[in-house]
């Protein structure tokens, strides 16, 4: 009886789990409409939600490219050429489209046995 208690009560519902389709969708709006200024958001959101170490890493890597982004931002002179302008198009792809794929292509981790 005790043992039944403490199962029910450690699996309560929404722990680890994904968000749902709908969700997903509006999370992944995030950093198309901010330009990829808040692209970490969806990704820390999942790896809030599910806390492995792949999400976490994941957080972590679109988390870099949004403040690499902010930083390009902020120091990159409004008419770049060259390299710069290259490398600001690539944070903000990265922080824009990859952060939205990314919100929308995850997937349910299956079931832990006990």
């Amino acid at each position: 009886m005790k043992d039944a208690v403490a199962d029910e009560s450690a699996a309560q519902p929404g722990d680890g789990a994904l968000p749902g389709l709908l969700a997903r969708v509006l999370l992944a709006t995030v950093p198309v409409l901010s330009l990829g200024l808040l692209g970490g958001l969806p990704s820390l959101v999942i790896a809030w939600r599910r806390g492995t170490r792949a999400d976490w890493l994941t957080a972590l890597v679109f988390t870099a490219a949004m403040v690499g982004w902010w930083f390009q931002l902020a120091l990159t002179p409004v008419e770049t050429e060259g390299w710069q302008a290259g490398a600001d198009f690539l944070l903000v792809a990265f922080s824009t489209a990859g952060a939205a794929v990314h919100c929308l292509s995850v997937k349910r981790q299956p079931a832990d046995p006990r």
